[in-house]
């Protein structure tokens, strides 16, 4: 069996070829899914979009150290683009999303019912809910009743909607009540009182209600709710399809309302966190100072000290100088004496520090704040997450690493002021030395009025600390600057009608070609000329197309497909057999298997033949299931049969002459033998085709099915040619193999390949008749496609 080898335009043509033919099925296909999609255009609910931009004010930037900036390239301290990333995670988060379906109510729904499809009422609800439950149990409730209003201060309530009710007459579960009545329910009283002048408060309306768990509505709005970042900038962009716009843009303007809240709240604990700070230490230096007060006070009552100005050109400038400079030393080593308890006393990553406390070094006042601001980062995370989140661990590392390096910078700077202070206090012990008449009493008291002023200065600036912080903290700004507030489209995105007829347009053209493609794929049936040339090496003599009316004989005058396919056949028969030295041309017709046509073509042929003025000799030598003498009304008592086995008959005695035309001569199969193999081996066969190889012009022989039985190849050495009949849309390719290994083996003498009952839809060509039948005249009607080749 051979594959023939297509160029690209011919395999394209029998491609096209196969789907052009079914075009009403792709006609019909694409109507249907374009009607489908008007339908679902007509039902579906539109969704338009809102959005608003945000930016997101980024602190770190400012003052930032190179230290800093080093540990942030080391990926100890979070980059830019990860801090707007965790504030859009921070935007998507189910603490905030839960306050604003509170805040909006937004897991209570009413819609109110139309003739189309319901519609629901969100800005001015028909009615109104009152709960004698918490919230708590409110909260998770899923349940979804209907309320018919019967006029203003009566109503239906049921779990059925109106139409439901109509149809099945009065229901059992709707009950009448007034508006204002206490109703029971399985989650509690409930009071429902009307809005008059709302839409759907109307009389005979039906107002579905919906209440739904707020768990799973915080779940729907996170699916919905997108939350870009705009490339190379802090701005964020938040996005939500919604069927109603103002539900969708109060929904995100009060989400950016309540993520600005949360982060003024973490600002304003840092700065409470400070201020108590501040307040403990001011508590402390009071109780110091009062104590200093009160030892000056005992010093000058023991020692009868007044007046010190006479001292005046004993203190020289150098003197003054050095106990400011010690006064500076020893509030800078207290500052960091009380940072160091804190540091100590608030070990927890949670823990926030007290920033701005007077410590005179950049370095620790940044760490300090950049400190707070991850531990502020943590928290808010920690509120939607654990503590085994990457982000956290890698925030608790952060925050480990800055409490060391603050731990080290207090240290080196404690050591540095105290070497500082220690050479201060030599400074002053040489300017006392040199005061050598200065009585001892009167340097006790020097000492404690500077401690005085110490105590008094550190008391002063730390009463500054704290208007500085009280003022702060009515000052907090927002983190999110809103660029443009929430807006919805004008024309719906969803659904998108050019999109949904696209769809239903392309989808119209696969079903068809899916479906032919399947088809085409599971069908393994002969169907044309091209599937026998691409299967079989033998020559095809003609092809007959499928019988349309109940007719199985052709007539004299007939310009049917299947009398012009049998006029085809004629000629490319006398074209084959043009060079024959015997007057009369044997012609065998077989086929693979029963019901292939095989009698049919051979009693047409003969007909054909003898129409034309041939004198043509049938003989049905389908001996085990004849066919041919009942399609021809022939008697069938007496015929080859009979003559092989009788040697007593004469060929005159078997012969009949056809009632339809004179010149065909038919010899009937006779009586069924019980062994057809072995009678056609008589000699007797031979001697009828020498008796009749020259009286005829023609002798069409009906054979056996050579792939059932052996009859045909008994008798094949008398043909001429072989007609070996494929019936379209019947025979299995894989059957073919026995046409082929005849051929190759030369067993059927000048063997060729007929195709019947071809189908004319699924024929690729000219046609049968070019077009010619019973009304040749007859004009084309306008969706018939041109079946000329391309």
């Amino acid at each position: 069996m051979r594959n023939k080898t297509y160029t690209p335009k011919e395999e394209f043509i029998n491609i096209f070829s196969k789907y052009r033919s079914n075009w009403k099925f792709f006609l019909i296909s694409i109507l249907m899914c374009i009607m489908f999609a008007f339908v679902y255009l007509r039902y579906s609910t539109n969704e338009y979009e809102s959005s608003t931009l945000i930016k997101i004010n980024n602190d770190q930037q400012t003052n930032k150290l190179p230290e800093l900036s080093n540990m942030q390239n080391m990926g100890m301290l979070t980059a830019n683009v990860e801090k707007v990333r965790d504030e859009m995670e921070i935007l998507k988060s189910t603490m905030l999303i839960e306050q604003v379906v509170k805040d909006l109510k937004l897991n209570f729904k009413y819609s109110v019912q139309g003739r189309i499809k319901d519609k629901e009422s969100y800005l001015e609800p028909p009615l109104n809910l009152t709960f004698f439950t918490s919230d708590s149990v409110i909260n998770t409730v899923d349940t979804t009743f209907y309320v018919t209003v019967l006029s203003n201060s009566k109503f239906t309530i049921s779990k059925d909607d109106s139409k439901t009710i109509t149809a099945i007459g009065e229901s059992s579960s709707a009950t009448t009540h007034n508006f204002g009545d206490k109703l029971s329910s399985n989650f509690g009283g409930v009071i429902l009182t009307p809005n008059f002048g709302t839409y759907g408060f109307n009389e005979g309306s039906c107002i579905m209600v919906e209440i739904k768990p707020l768990e799973d509505v915080i779940e729907d709005f996170q699916d919905k709710l997108t939350v870009e970042n705009i490339e190379g900038t802090n701005i964020i962009k938040l996005q939500l399809d919604g069927a109603i716009k103002e539900k969708s843009e109060n929904f995100l303007n009060k989400l950016v309302e309540k993520y600005n809240e949360d982060v003024v709240n973490d600002k304003e604990e840092i700065i409470k966190v400070t201020s108590n700070f501040i307040n403990n230490r001011l508590d402390v230096i009071s109780e110091e100072l009062q104590q200093v007060d009160l030892t000056a006070e005992t010093l000058k009552k023991d020692n009868r000290l007044s007046d010190l100005a006479s001292q005046s050109t004993i203190f020289l400038q150098s003197e003054r100088d050095n106990e400011n400079r010690l006064i500076s030393t020893s509030n800078q080593l207290q500052l960091i004496d009380y940072m160091e308890e804190h540091l100590n006393a608030n070990n927890g990553n949670g823990d926030l520090l007290p920033s701005n406390v007077g410590i005179d070094d950049p370095g620790i006042a940044q760490v300090t704040k950049s400190h707070n601001d991850l531990v502020l980062q943590r928290n808010r995370i920690l509120k939607n997450s654990s503590e085994k989140n990457p982000t956290v661990v890698n925030l608790d590392n952060q925050i480990k690493s800055l409490k060391t390096n603050l731990d080290q910078s207090l240290l080196n700077l404690k050591s540095s002021n105290e070497i500082t202070l220690s050479s201060l206090r030599k400074t002053d012990s040489r300017i006392d030395a040199q005061i050598y008449s200065t009585p001892t009493k009167e340097r006790k008291f020097r000492d404690i009025t500077r401690q005085q002023g110490i105590k008094e200065s550190l008391y002063l600036y730390l009463l500054e600390k704290r208007e500085e912080t009280a003022i702060t903290l009515g000052m907090s700004s927002p983190n999110a600057k809103i660029i443009d507030r929430a807006h919805s489209s004008k024309q719906p995105v969803k659904p998108k009608k050019i999109i949904v007829y696209l769809a239903s347009l392309i989808l119209g053209l696969i079903i068809p070609i899916t479906s032919i493609y399947g088809k085409n794929l599971l069908d393994n049936k002969v169907h044309s000329k091209s599937d026998i040339s691409e299967y079989l090496s033998i020559p095809v003599i003609g092809e007959i197309p499928k019988s349309k009316g109940k007719e199985i004989t052709i007539k004299k005058v007939d310009y049917s497909p299947k009398a012009e396919s049998f006029r085809i056949l004629r000629t490319n028969i006398d074209f084959m057999l043009q060079n024959l030295n015997h007057k009369s041309k044997i012609i065998f017709v077989t086929s693979t298997t029963s019901k292939e046509g095989k009698s049919h073509t051979s009693i047409n042929l003969a007909l054909s033949l003898a129409y034309s003025g041939k004198n043509v000799l049938f003989v049905e030598t389908d001996i085990r299931v004849p066919r041919a003498s009942k399609y021809l009304d022939v008697n069938n008592s007496q015929g080859l049969t009979d003559f092989i086995s009788n040697t007593n008959l004469e060929l005159k005695d078997v012969v009949v002459t056809s009632k339809d035309d004179p010149n065909l001569s038919i010899i009937p199969s006779g009586t069924i033998p019980p062994n057809p193999a072995e009678l056609l081996l008589n000699e007797r066969v031979h001697k009828l085709f020498d008796s009749v190889n020259n009286k005829y012009d023609y002798i069409i022989v009906d054979t056996a099915a050579v792939g059932l039985v052996t009859d045909t190849l008994l008798i094949s050495k008398f043909a001429d040619l072989f007609i070996y009949v494929v019936r379209a849309n019947y025979l299995d390719k894989r059957n073919l193999e026995i046409a082929q290994s005849l051929y190759d083996d030369k067993r059927l003498p000048n063997m060729t390949i007929l195709l019947n009952s071809v189908d004319q839809k699924r024929s690729y060509g000219y046609g049968y008749g070019y077009g010619y039948g019973k009304n040749p005249n007859a004009s084309k009607k306008w969706w018939h496609f041109n079946n000329k080749k391309l």
